[in-house]
Order: structure tokens, then C-alpha cells, then sequence
């Protein structure tokens, strides 16, 4: 793929202490555009982003699908399209200089959607919960067992096609948002490959894994959306 243009959103909520770091670390020379989307938060998250250079939206329907959805419209809506859409959470846990190993199947033509993978990553002792490491794995392992389909992992570092994407009609407005992609990936028969990423301790309280609600509720529509989809 010669000279890719290659967006990032970023979904974020009261992020203030961490959004900074994220956006100053993307690597510059790979990426035309930050975004962004500011899921109703009421710290400083928004002056940060803005103040490190991104391009700050504001989605005050609470949800991580709800916030990627916003990106992704403000995105469909611009008059250059980009060519490999990135996504990153907001919270510093993954390694945003990363991101070169990240899209480089796509620009290599060997994938058209990649997951950053913890799983086969190395991850700072106490960086995801015991819930998580169960979660994920339950959610592969049906993934696996339903729609016949092998991943490692539900990481949120992710980077996909334009037109791979817009294809895939994602709908989900919550904590589904990770697996529909992955599911309807595996649906339309995308070229889907896993890479090693590194995963460190959050800055902050995690709003799925930091709370008891949002745990419970996470995994009820992780698990929703696998069988919704079969």
C-alpha cells in the first residue's frame, strides 16, 4: 500500500491523566489523524486531547460503541477517506508506538483486519483482572466453538480497512463493540491476523473491569453477542 492514509480513534472517558500520553506517543510520521471521542466526561479530557494535538468529538451517549460509532461517522464524513481505520483505548494501557506492528499486515497486503493481541503479548503483572483473562478466554473459546473461528484475544488495539470497516455494519453501542467486529470479520470472510502487543497497567479506574456492574454487565453482552450473531 503506497502512502496510506491511516486514521486513530480513540474512545476515551474522563481520561485526563492518561489521553495526553496516548496521543503524544502515536508515531506522527505513520498517522494523518487523532480522533478523539470524548464520551461524556467531566474532567479535563477534552482540553487535554485538544492541547496534544488531536481532533476532539463529543459523544455524550454513554458507551464504548456509542463512542467509536462518532468516530467513525465524523470519519465517513470527511472528503479525503483514509485507507486503514486504527483504534486505541484511552487509558495508556497499550503502547501506542506499537502501532507500526499494528498495520503493518495491511500495508503488507497479507491482512485486512488486524487484533493486537495481549494474549501473545507480554502484560505488566495486575495490567488486566482475573475477570478479564477469564472473559477473554470464555469469549474466544465460543467464538471458536459457534462461528469456528480462532482468536486470542478482544483487544480494543485493532486497525482494519476503510472499506473493510464500512462493511461490516457495526452496530453495537456498548461492550460488544469489540466481538461484533471480530465476529463479522470471520461473516464476510476478512483476512483476519493476530499480533503480539504489550499491555501495561491502566492510568485510572477501568469503567468494565474497575466496577462490579460493569464486569457482570460487560460479560452479558460479550456472551449476547456471540450468540446474536450465530
Amino acid at each position: 500500500m503506497h502512502n496510506p492514509r491511516i486514521v486513530v480513534i480513540i474512545p476515551a472517558v474522563n481520561e485526563e491523566h492518561s489521553i495526553g500520553k496516548v496521543v503524544a506517543e502515536i508515531p506522527k510520521d505513520l498517522v494523518a489523524e487523532i480522533i478523539v471521542c470524548n464520551n461524556g466526561s467531566v474532567d479535563k479530557t477534552e482540553e487535554v486531547a485538544k492541547a496534544a494535538g488531536a481532533t476532539v468529538l463529543t459523544e455524550d451517549r454513554k458507551g464504548y460503541g456509542w463512542a467509536c460509532l462518532k468516530g467513525m461517522d465524523y470519519v465517513a464524513s470527511q472528503p479525503i477517506k483514509p485507507d486503514i481505520v486504527v483504534f486505541i483505548d484511552g487509558d495508556y494501557s497499550d503502547y501506542p508506538q506499537e502501532m507500526p506492528l499494528v498495520v503493518k499486515p495491511i500495508l503488507d497486503d497479507r491482512a485486512d483486519f488486524v487484533i493486537g493481541s495481549r494474549a501473545l503479548g507480554k502484560r505488566a503483572k495486575g495490567s488486566m483482572t482475573i475477570p478479564q483473562v477469564f472473559g477473554n478466554w470464555l469469549a474466544t473459546r465460543l467464538m471458536r466453538l459457534f462461528h469456528g473461528v480462532r482468536y486470542t484475544d478482544l483487544g480494543p488495539f485493532r486497525a482494519i480497512r476503510y472499506d473493510a470497516l464500512m462493511s461490516l455494519g457495526m452496530v453495537d453501542k456498548t461492550y460488544g463493540w469489540t466481538i461484533e467486529m471480530q465476529i463479522k470479520a470471520a461473516k464476510k470472510k476478512l483476512r483476519s491476523v493476530e499480533v503480539a502487543v504489550n499491555y501495561k497497567k491502566r492510568i485510572g479506574v477501568s469503567k468494565v473491569s474497575g466496577t462490579v456492574k460493569g464486569t457482570i454487565f460487560a460479560g452479558y453482552k460479550i456472551i449476547l453477542t456471540i450468540f446474536k450473531y450465530l
